[in-house]
């Protein structure tokens, strides 16, 4: 629960609420203004109708100036606190680095649970809502392989193989889920208890969406765009030729992020999907080690980092490994797992190039950075 909201969070859900989610509407006034709190000044209000936003849109802004309107924004506000854990922009350093470059970012994400999570190695499981048994068992086991290892498996809280994606990976505390719905609502509400476990368990429930928001079709092919987004590749379980679970596939492709499908047999209607997407460049897996090797990850932490864990895990299933310093934590959320140079760093580093260079070393000597050919990324999680 939230109790305080900073000046550029409210002004920024402000926004977000009269354009009702509208990415294109927001890039507009942000474009124009340049932040949401110059955008909601009394005297910039009638630039608004310059800009050709929607009617509804222009229609909301004036309700919301209202003594009325400003009071149903109050009480969404109060839903907001009442079930958000955290929030972050772009603006904000705990932003998931690994959607920055996409221009179509969420603008602010809501979430539950742990937002450190967030910035860890994440592999999206997706697949069918209604899959057959070796589907599901198969997206467990995988599931759980690749936490094990020491990656985060995101997923969309549905039925069928997000479901299975998401109890394997509980096992190791590390399931991820992003919904469609504001975060006070749950669907399917018999995942309710699931939501609640991945909270509770040092996972993450993340949205776009305000609360009150219900669960719309339009609303899921803009929930896979992040679940691809944050993860460093995609894996499909199973999938029909009309399954939603490509519209993730090839928004990954779009994204540069690596599509794995698993195959199945020539008759099954459960893997026409798969085996469309291998035909198309997907890379066929029946093993999850072969996910990593063709991720061409710096892979060694996995086994490291997952033998002390085991050896050091608590009950909750935390390691011991301790968090990063305050004043390095920025720079660690900058880095990736792919690698980038100091002239690409050094574009969004807050500081000088000494200074930069300086907590690149600091983060090697703790471990949780290496160089390679001159680039720089993670190596390991320091949570």
């Amino acid at each position: 629960m939230i109790t305080i909201l900073s000046s550029h969070h409210y002004h920024t859900i402000k926004v977000w609420y009269v354009l009702q989610h509208s990415l294109s509407g927001f890039k507009k006034l942000i474009h124009y203004f340049g932040d949401c709190e110059t955008a909601l000044q009394p005297q910039r209000l009638s630039d608004w109708q310059k800009l050709g936003l929607h009617a509804n849109h222009l229609k909301r802004l004036e309700e919301v100036h209202t003594l009325q309107g400003q009071q149903q924004f109050e009480k969404m506000l109060a839903q907001l606190q009442t079930h958000t854990d955290f929030i972050v922009t772009p603006d904000d350093p705990a932003y998931p680095s690994q959607l920055i470059p996409y221009q179509d970012r969420p603008p602010i994400l809501f979430g539950q649970g742990s937002i450190q999570s967030l910035i860890q190695p994440q592999i999206a499981v997706v697949g069918s809502r209604k899959p057959s048994p070796h589907g599901r068992q198969v997206a467990y086991d995988f599931s759980y392989f690749l936490s094990e290892k020491g990656f985060y498996i995101t997923s969309g809280l549905a039925h069928g193989i997000d479901e299975a994606a998401h109890q394997g990976s509980l096992v190791h505390h590390r399931a991820i889920a992003v919904v469609g719905t504001g975060l006070d609502l749950c669907y399917p509400s018999g995942n309710k208890a699931l939501k609640q476990h991945i909270r509770d368990q040092g996972g993450a429930i993340v949205s776009e969406f305000l609360p009150g928001t219900p669960p719309l079709q339009a609303h899921f092919p803009r929930r896979n765009r992040i679940v691809s987004g944050l993860s460093l590749g995609v894996l499909v379980v199973e999938a029909t030729l009309k399954s939603g679970s490509l519209i993730t596939a090839n928004k990954a492709a779009e994204q540069g992020k690596v599509v794995f499908a698993i195959p199945g047999h020539i008759y099954s209607e459960f893997h026409q999907g798969c085996h469309q997407l291998i035909r198309e460049g997907a890379i066929l897996v029946d093993h999850p080690e072969q996910i990593i090797e063709d991720l061409a990850l710096p892979t060694h932490w996995h086994s490291q980092s997952t033998a002390s864990g085991e050896a050091n895990a608590d009950d909750s299933g935390k390691t011991d490994d301790a968090d990063l310093p305050d004043d390095l934590l920025p720079l660690y959320q900058l880095l990736d797992w792919q690698g980038q140079d100091l002239d690409q760093l050094a574009q969004h580093y807050q500081g000088s190039t000494a200074e930069l260079t300086a907590q690149l070393m600091e983060l090697e000597l703790l471990g949780v950075c290496i160089q390679q050919s001159g680039r720089y990324l993670r190596c390991r999680s320091p949570y």
